[in-house]
């Protein structure tokens, strides 16, 4: 298919396979070998690239980047971020200043999250470059970098504003249901941070590919006093960001699960439809009580979002149905989350628990408690949540409570966790909850004597 982009400032226009990453076409199509590939799954950050389009300019991974992805965008790669005339970016005179740089294999990409970050006026430096591997410096000298570069201006020539006017027209939302349920077996593409590793990783061949990209309705975001909806392709940066003042506890979930580079590209509908049980985002959304908005044709349907999965690999979907959106209640902040996970930041977890537990006047009057790892889906803990309500919020109670954990999951172990240190988890996630929320110092990350 033809996609039409800049790149580094230059009109392209190219006939790319719907699969082709961008990596791969930079490297074996232009020759430009500074983007890097290292993991070839979005984890290690050597292949960063810029993108930019009429939302701002994005750090991307290129690994799991398809081509249609570009279309009507603006790239940039390491090769294209000093000037014409050959004058550093900030960024790079500055690595080279603090000796940012030893094997220099994780340099290109480091640079390119920086300067996305720096043309974005990004002070979180640690957060930024959290996608970016280095085995060299220990980072203190990257840091030094970046926070020396934040003193200097823009440069004008990287500021791109679109690739071209030469893209593909934008297709309606009720165009593309009418296609995807003409076309049930054909591969959805939002982010392609799940998919892109199908194809990189598995090796499978993707016989019909559709981008939602191309249907601005999936990408609203819409707030009410009561509740806000997303969009399926919103990104879960745009998610994080639009909820971090309504529940900050979600929007730190989601800043540990996936770096700048994944959170920019994952979509809110991607994390949901692909059904994972191990997903970071579903029972967080489960014990908010969210709804799922899914279209089949012209027809659509709501159900609460705990309903849509069913079994492993099983969703309560139709083939050629679209989930297109979810919404989350607004209001009263219980929500707590808590992530176990080997690694503190972008790892899989072993155990993640959404707690939603409302107290009023001394007694618990609703509870909403899910969980991931801990079953063949995300799934609440519905013994657990009885053995809370109409109860005194006191230790006997969560004490009771905890013991019931054993009857809502039998978890299974695997090379993350034991299904023994998955029930002890979760109960002391519960026992955790209740000292975070009367008062107990509770940071996992302060060690006090």
């Amino acid at each position: 298919m033809k996609v039409a982009f800049s790149l580094n400032g230059e009109a392209i226009s190219v006939e790319a396979a719907p699969t082709v990453t961008l990596l791969d076409w930079l490297r074996e199509d232009q020759g430009l070998c500074g983007t890097k590939e290292g993991c070839n799954e979005g984890d290690c950050g050597a292949c960063t690239v810029m993108v930019t389009d009429a939302d701002g300019a994005r750090a991307l991974n290129a690994c799991i980047l398809f081509m249609p992805q570009l279309d009507g965008k603006a790239v940039r790669t390491v090769e294209g971020l000093a000037s014409p005339d050959g004058e550093l970016h900030p960024v790079q005179q500055a690595m080279v200043d603090h000796h940012g740089s030893q094997c220099g294999f994780c340099t290109p990409g480091f640079v390119m999250s920086m300067a996305t970050a720096h043309r974005n006026g990004r002070a979180d430096h640690d957060d930024q470059l959290a996608g970016n591997l280095c085995r060299c410096t220990g980072y203190a000298p990257i840091i030094r970098a970046a926070k020396a570069a934040a003193e200097q201006p823009v440069p004008v020539w990287v500021k791109d504003t679109a690739g071209t006017t030469a893209k593909a027209p934008d297709i309606s939302l009720t165009d593309f249901a009418a296609w995807y349920a003409d076309n049930p077996d054909a591969t959805l593409v939002a982010g392609a941070t799940d998919v892109g590793l199908w194809v990189t990783k598995q090796l499978r061949e993707l016989d019909q590919v559709g981008f939602i990209g191309r249907c601005p309705e999936l990408r609203q975001i819409t707030r009410h006093a009561d509740r806000v909806t997303f969009g399926a392709g919103v990104t879960m940066t745009e998610v994080l960001e639009t909820i971090r003042d309504d529940y900050p506890s979600y929007a730190e979930m989601i800043r540990r699960y996936g770096s700048v580079q994944v959170r920019n590209a994952a979509t809110i509908g991607g994390n949901i439809a692909n059904g994972s049980p191990i997903g970071d985002n579903p029972h967080a959304l489960i014990a908010l009580g969210a709804t799922l908005h899914l279209q089949l044709r012209d027809v659509t349907r709501d159900l609460p979002i705990e309903d849509f999965f069913i079994d492993y690999g099983k969703q309560d979907r139709a083939a050629g149905e679209l989930v297109t959106g979810v919404t989350l209640p607004l209001g009263e902040d219980a929500l707590r989350c808590y992530k176990l996970s080997k690694r503190f930041d972008q790892d899989i977890s072993a155990v993640c628990g959404a707690f939603n537990i409302v107290v009023k006047d001394g007694v618990v009057a609703s509870a909403r408690i899910a969980f991931g790892g801990m079953a063949g889906t995300p799934k609440r803990a519905a013994m657990v949540e009885t053995a809370l309500v109409n109860q005194p919020w006191n230790a006997s109670t969560v004490e009771a409570a905890a013991a019931k954990f054993g009857e809502d999951y039998t978890p299974m172990t695997d090379m993350r966790a034991s299904a023994d240190y998955r029930l002890t988890a979760a109960q002391n996630m519960l026992r955790r909850y209740f000292a975070e929320t009367t008062g107990a110092a509770t940071n996992v990350l302060e060690v006090q004597p």
